[in-house]
């Protein structure tokens, strides 16, 4: 994986209403624990200041690779969590979905989401201010490693 020396990580615990006739999370389900590790994540990364979600921002783009079926169980996922590019009006995020509690942490999903600060009354994307440039740098990482992009 392409991840920092540190990613942030959060536990998602999975919700029962999240299993499919297969009896695995499905995969829209995914995007679901992804957000959820990012509002908590982006909460603790701007602490003691106006938080990005409350200011603004929008998903612009998701890509997922899915790595192995994740079955509901009452124990959280975790996910880890890091800036893979930070730009003019946004950044994005990577991501590994895993098993804590699994030999070798068994890694379920990898991906990455395009995120841009947003202002809503004008409709129109609104740029990083230096100090949110300096807080998203501080979890730079390595892009996230796709087995279908070749990184």
């Amino acid at each position: 994986m392409s991840e920092p020396a540190q990613p942030y990580r959060v536990e998602v615990p999975l919700r029962w209403s999240d299993m499919d006739a297969y009896g695995h999370v499905n995969n829209v389900q995914f995007l679901r624990l992804l957000e959820d590790a990012r509002v908590v994540g982006i909460r603790e990364w701007f602490v003691g200041r106006p938080s990005m979600l409350d200011e603004g921002i929008v998903v612009s783009r998701h890509a997922i690779e899915y790595r192995a079926p994740l079955t509901y169980r009452p124990a959280p996922v975790e996910v880890d969590m890091w800036v893979t590019k930070v730009h003019g009006a946004g950044f994005d995020l990577g991501y590994v979905v895993r098993d804590p509690a699994s030999v070798g942490e068994a890694v379920y999903a990898v991906a990455e989401t395009g995120l841009a600060y947003y202002d809503f009354a004008a409709a129109t994307p609104r740029r990083l201010t230096a100090d949110d440039r300096a807080a998203l740098r501080s979890h730079l990482g390595e892009p996230v490693s796709f087995r279908w992009s070749g990184r």
